[in-house]
């Protein structure tokens, strides 16, 4: 049977080729962006089965309010995906408050309100699918983006408990991780604070990094099946990579946590205190 989506972040990216996936099997979307008009070229295309929502996801009350007009629209919702979001670069010490917690509604507290605004809906119903855009950045940290990194760490956690939560329900939970893609996440849609010039040096060798993690960035027009066949899977899981690269950056990362928790054993043993 065909499928409505709510999609946030549908003006470009991940965002529009889901969109475009979706639409073009049959699907139904409602598709936002803050820009509805970057849809209009769809909206001719797929006629009535693609409404554009006009959305800035910061925006609690916007978000209940667009959830319901979809829900309205198309009586149903199947698979919600979480992709609004951006880049924000600056070292720790660089991030002003204003830009940790602009990060934070975006890619945090935006993804929040549209999984509370879907939920009872999909609870009614007895099923749903939440797709949950992180990163590679979620699971990992690089410099450079810390707060970025912080803001995905934030969503794999609640998404994780949320999972737990709506099982008995029917309901679904898949956090995305990309690696490195072909996308404007490093370009005109990020935000990059004031430099420090005492970071200059490391600054260059943190893009050397980036740069050697990036590799051969992936083409996200071959996304559209990958997330097809999430959506269509009997047991969809909690994470999934989207990529080549990212399944090492995780071994690494988190075969050197463990040898760090294993030689400090002693040490968190004893700290436990006396045992009765």
């Amino acid at each position: 049977m065909p499928k409505t989506w709510f999609i946030t972040g549908a003006s470009r990216g991940f965002g529009r080729e889901w969109t475009i996936a979706a639409l073009d099997r049959g699907d139904s979307v409602a598709a936002t962006a803050r820009d509805p008009k970057t849809l209009d070229d769809l909206a001719q295309q797929y006629g009535d089965r693609l409404l554009p929502l006009q959305l800035d996801v910061d925006d609690r009350d916007a978000v209940f309010a667009a959830v319901k007009d979809a829900h309205d629209r198309f009586g149903r919702l199947d698979v919600v995906v979480n992709n609004a979001g951006y880049g924000q670069f600056g070292m720790i010490e660089e991030i002003s408050e204003a830009e940790a917690r602009a990060q934070f509604d975006t890619n945090v507290f935006g993804a929040l309100f549209v999984t509370q605004a879907a939920l009872p809906y999909f609870r009614e119903q007895g099923s749903g699918h939440f797709l949950q855009v992180s990163s590679i950045g979620g699971i990992s940290a690089f410099p450079n983006i810390g707060i970025y990194n912080a803001s995905k760490w934030a969503l794999e956690a609640f998404s994780q408990s949320l999972a737990a939560e709506v099982a008995d329900f029917g309901i679904t939970v898949t956090i995305i991780e990309p690696g490195a893609y072909g996308t404007d996440w490093g370009g005109s849609s990020a935000k990059h604070a004031e430099q420090n010039p005492a970071y200059d040096a490391f600054r260059e060798k943190a893009a050397e990094q980036r740069k050697a993690r990036a590799g051969n960035p992936g083409d996200p027009l071959a996304t559209r099946e990958a997330v097809l066949q999430l959506v269509d899977a009997e047991q969809p899981p909690l994470r999934v990579f989207f990529g080549d690269g990212p399944l090492g950056i995780a071994e690494r990362d988190y075969e050197s946590r463990l040898a760090t928790w294993r030689t400090w054993e002693p040490l968190s043993v004893a700290a436990h205190g006396p045992k009765s």
